[in-house]
């Protein structure tokens, strides 16, 4: 079996691990703050909270930028449903822009559309979340300048993208954006098991997501309320949070994988650019990369040329898992799951995105991937496609 994607642990990991399981702190200690200073570093980002997951990430993104009940948050219809989740945790309502055709990305053309007819009849967004699928960041620096147009806010969901570059930066350095989020699931670029992170340059949203992340509670003396002398108030909270903490365990493990982190990185544009050879004589399209952006290529999606194809999307996908081939979907259009449908959306909303459902398989993309393996991805793909 060769799995889409899979994590890859070496010993300085285990041996990370290992040492903090040894040490007087599980929970909250020493770890956590040095994984948050090492991914705001590398992204050269002012501030890094880590959390248990890139979901509750994009809920105190969310709640710090103010979305609330009677708001709009945009999003791509491409991406996980947690995107789109986030949103109506917070009692605000979820919209969708259509994909671009060749990064799958969310459409600037489609958002600025989107934009100026929201504008005429006053239902404008209030925060945009662009999603990086693959890996491959968005046209952010033109989503900015629409928001200093419209007045938005920008959270980038990120989650498959930590050791990506636009425009020759980090992915993480919120140049265009207010929150970049980012997810260490372990089938993403490193991993910490579950996990996820926020990044900001905004000194308050920051101090707000890391009240939001541990349940509202405060130990800053500067921000209680006043309390009579004799009694001890080491904490207090001072607003409604969430237990949403990442432990020490897993930030270990987290700081251990950002040392390779360039590494992994490097290893998926090498197997991207033998799958790029491979499949060039066979009718499917691959991935095409913006010149302003440098994938970490979480993902290696094809779209079928299903005119040229005597088999269907699905028997393709089946044909590929029956052969120990484990392909995967990214994503279903969130707007055409059942409780979304509930809510109004119907088929056709968004027509980029679900001309790109009918065609798209995730093959496998991972470091440990084999070039042999490629090989047998490919040639399993080729028989299947082109057998009568």
């Amino acid at each position: 079996m060769i799995p889409y994607g899979r994590q890859d642990i070496s010993q300085a990991d285990i041996d990370a691990v290992v040492e903090t399981l040894c040490s007087d702190w599980l929970t909250q200690g020493p770890a956590v703050p040095a994984f948050e200073k090492c991914v705001a570093d590398y992204c050269a980002a002012q501030h890094a909270i880590a959390v248990n997951s890139a979901t509750s990430a994009l809920h105190i993104a969310c709640l710090a930028l103010g979305v609330s009940k009677g708001d709009i948050v945009w999003t791509s219809p491409i991406t996980f449903v947690a995107s789109a989740n986030c949103v109506l945790y917070c009692g605000a309502e979820v919209d969708f822009v259509d994909i671009d055709p060749r990064t799958y990305n969310m459409s600037v053309e489609c958002l600025a559309e989107k934009l100026a007819q929201a504008e005429i009849v006053g239902k404008l967004p209030k925060v945009i979340i662009p999603v990086h699928l693959c890996g491959q960041p968005c046209e952010m620096f033109a989503i900015y300048t629409l928001s200093q147009r419209y007045g938005f806010k920008i959270i980038e969901d990120a989650s498959h993208a930590i050791g990506g570059k636009y425009r020759e930066e980090f992915i993480g350095n919120c140049r265009y954006s207010d929150v970049t989020i980012f997810s260490f699931h372990p089938v993403k670029i490193i991993t910490t098991g579950e996990g996820g992170m926020a990044l900001t340059n905004d000194a308050q949203v920051a101090k707000q997501m890391r009240l939001l992340r541990s349940h509202g509670i405060t130990t800053d003396v500067v921000d209680m309320f006043p309390r009579p002398a004799e009694e001890i108030w080491n904490y207090q909270q001072i607003g409604l949070g969430f237990n949403y903490r990442i432990t020490d365990i897993q930030a270990a493990l987290g700081l251990s994988q950002m040392q390779r982190l360039n590494e992994f990185v490097s290893k998926r544009h090498s197997i991207a650019q033998h799958y790029n050879e491979l499949l060039s004589n066979l009718p499917i399209v691959i991935p095409w990369q913006h010149p302003d952006s440098y994938s970490s290529f979480h993902l290696y999606l094809i779209r079928l040329q299903l005119d040229k194809i005597n088999k269907t999307h699905r028997q393709v996908y089946e044909a590929l898992r029956t052969e120990g081939i484990l392909v995967n979907l990214h994503y279903i259009p969130v707007y055409l799951q059942p409780y979304y449908e509930k809510m109004g959306f119907k088929r056709g909303y968004c027509s980029e995105a679900e001309k790109y459902y009918s065609e798209a398989i995730s093959i496998p993309m991972y470091p440990g991937l084999t070039e042999q393996q490629q090989d047998d991805v490919i040639a399993a793909l080729n028989l299947i496609i082109t057998r009568f």
